[in-house]
Parts: structure tokens; sequence; C-alpha cells
């Protein structure tokens, strides 16, 4: 009899085919949000789960699992599990690291170049039928060619925006706890600063770190007040790491020229502030939807799952103090 498993979420039919040669699958592609009472229930006889960034993974989950070996994540991000309690129980954790890198910083590019040439209001306004002409001072923008551009948290999507500022002669800034080997400074043309300068600094700041604890409303009002009012905010990492209230106060008294947003605190709720203004650019946390990464993230989410419950170490293993 073949290992049960879970898949939490709607995937694509290759990847449950691919599965099913392994495992008896457990599907959802209904995709009806099961949080922890309902993955609590599906997960109480199963080996192992592949799960999505919006499972509750908590110890609670963890302890209804008594079978439970590996939970697989389709994100980079894994904030969602509780790796402590998965290490406690003699459960591998895992993630889709690499796989997402270039259409996360492309979607990051989008919003940029969005809310600087001001391109949400501007098509609103002309579906609206309100262009009556061209006017030489009509929805002015923001230039980002020659700007500065600033990322705190200079990882492999962090580095992969950097890379594609040097088409836009953008001088590049960052900021994290350890900065870049040499090497990978001269491959970025970026220079690490501190925070404070990272703010005051940045023409177009992006945000690419993960949310951890510490990491929650690490931009809040006292960092935007030290950014320029012309600059403007790129967050495609994680809600919870900008304090939404702010950000909004900032945009509406235009202390901060403008925003562009994937992520947003308590999502799929989100702030219906941002509604209200004309200096944003929304997203629907979109940032590795492109089917050619999706499908990529799914298959490596796959790749460890059968890894693990074959007993080979997974590729992508968060927790490796499991193993001992």
């Amino acid at each position: 009899m073949k290992p049960r498993i879970l898949v939490s979420r709607a995937v694509f039919p290759e990847v449950i085919s691919r599965l099913a040669g392994h495992f008896e699958v457990d599907d959802n592609q209904a995709d009806v949000i099961l949080g922890v009472e309902g993955l609590k229930v599906r997960l109480a006889d199963k080996v192992g789960a592949l799960t999505a960034a919006t499972d509750p993974l908590t110890a609670a989950v963890i302890a209804a699992a008594p079978k439970l070996k590996a939970v697989c994540n389709f994100a980079v991000g894994y904030n969602n599990i509780d790796l402590a309690a998965c290490s406690g129980a003699g459960v591998m954790a895992t993630n889709t690291p690499g796989v997402l890198d270039d259409t996360t910083a492309d979607l990051a590019w989008a919003l940029l170049m969005a809310t600087a040439r001001r391109l949400p209001a501007a098509e609103r306004w002309l579906r609206n039928g309100e262009w009556k002409g061209w006017e030489f001072v009509q929805w002015l923008g923001t230039d980002v060619h020659h700007a500065t551009l600033g990322i705190l948290g200079m990882g492999r999507i962090g580095q992969t925006v950097a890379r594609r500022a040097l088409g836009f002669d953008m001088k590049v800034i960052y900021h994290k706890r350890t900065p870049l080997a040499a090497e990978t400074e001269a491959a970025c043309r970026a220079t690490w600063v501190d925070k404070a300068t990272l703010l005051r600094e940045s023409d177009f700041l992006v945000l690419l770190l993960p949310y951890t604890p510490e990491n929650h409303h690490l931009i809040g009002a006292a960092e935007l007040a030290l950014m320029k009012p012309t600059a403007h905010l790129i967050n495609v990492a994680r809600g919870g790491i900008v304090d939404d209230e702010a950000l909004i106060s900032a945009l509406r008294q235009r202390r901060l020229c403008g925003a562009g947003l994937d992520v947003y605190e308590g999502e799929p709720k989100f702030n219906p502030g941002f509604l209200e203004l004309d200096n944003v650019a929304l997203t629907p946390h979109i940032g590795s939807s492109s089917r050619a990464t999706r499908m990529a993230m799914a298959m490596t989410a796959a790749d460890n799952l059968i890894a693990a419950l074959s007993g080979q170490r997974p590729p992508n293993l968060l927790n490796p103090d499991v193993l001992a």
C-alpha cells in the first residue's frame, strides 16, 4: 500500500500525476482553505504533505498528525511553518528557493515602473472617459533611470532585482545584516549601507526580506519619515513587514510619493485605505505567478517530498537538525 499524503491546495494535474506514482494522494483540487482545524483532520493519517504559504502548520497541527514525516512548502517563504515543532516531532520541512527568483524580480520591477509612472491611476482616468486631449504637464511621473535603487534584504531575489537595475543606469545600495561578498557586490554593482542611509537615499526602496517576528513592522512611521517625499516603496516580500496604516498615512499626506504593493497585513483582507489612494499600484500576491514558475515550484516541492519519504535527504531541507 502506498504512503498517504495530502496536497493542501489546488495544483497542476501534472504535479498530482507525478505524486500519484509514489503515493496515495488526498488532493484539494477544490482549493478549499483548510485552516488549522481542517489541516488537523486531513493530516491525521498522512505521512507527508505538499503545502502552501497559506497553510498554518502550527505546533497544534503537527501534534495532531502522529504519522507525519515531511511537509514540503511550494513557496520560498516558510513563516507558516513552526520549524521547532517540526523538528521536535521528527518532521522534515522544505521550501522551494531559487526557482522563483526571476519571476518575483520581474514583478518588483513591474510595480516599480507602474508606481513611478502612475500607471494604475492614469489607466483608470482614461477608462473613465476623462481624457480630453494631450497636455504638456499631464500625468507627470518619476524617472527611473539614473535614480537610486535601495534594496532591503539582499538575498537571491534582491540580487536579481539589482542586476536588472544596470539597464537603467541606477545607483544600487542595499542593507542586510551581513554585507555580501565583494565579488557578489561587484556583479550587482551594489554598495552596502546602514539602514538609515538606505531609507534616506533611496528613490525606490524594494523590500525583499522574510517575515519574522523581529521584522514585524520593520518599516513603520519612523522609518517612512526618513524617506524622501519623492521616494517610492515597493513590497513584494511579505505582509506585516510594513505597518500598512503608517504607509497609508504617509501616502495620503504625500510624505511619500508612491508605493507598489503585492503583499499586505492580514491578506487576503487588507486595509481599505489603500483603495482611496491614487498613488499606489496594488496586486494580489502574484510575485511568483507565471505558469512556468508555479509549475517549477510545485515540482520542486514534489521532488522534496518524494526524497524525504524515500529515505533521502530532501534538497531544500529547512531543519537539518531533524536528521540528528
